[in-house]
């Protein structure tokens, strides 16, 4: 079993707090006087931020009903081959089915 540290703080990180002994030493005095000076009761470490993925960012849009806008695939090149009503009919924007909304909302965490 290990001993704790009696002049360990509360909330200290254990790298920090394994410096505060008796006579702390020489290269730890600088990280114990900061420590010492912050009062107790502030936060030390905070969760991480979640990332939104760049890609998804670029294109997807959200609605204000919280549905997911998605431009329509197979617009770019070789349009020729195609009839007017396809055309036509893969213009602007769509809105995705439930299926792929969760991943892309997956994708953007702050966008909601």
């Amino acid at each position: 079993m290990r001993r704790r540290n009696p002049l360990a703080l509360p909330g200290l990180p254990l790298y920090i707090a394994r410096f505060r002994t008796a006579r702390p030493k020489r290269h730890a005095v600088a990280v114990f006087d900061a420590w010492a000076r912050a009062p107790l009761d502030t936060k030390v470490s905070k969760m991480p931020k979640m990332k939104t993925k760049s890609g998804a960012k670029k294109r997807f849009k959200m609605t204000a009903t919280g549905r997911v806008k998605a431009g329509v695939a197979g617009k770019r090149h070789r349009l020729s081959s195609h009839d007017a009503d396809y055309i036509r009919s893969h213009r602007g924007t769509k809105v995705l089915k439930k299926g792929d909304e969760g991943l892309v909302k997956w994708y953007m965490p702050y966008n909601r």
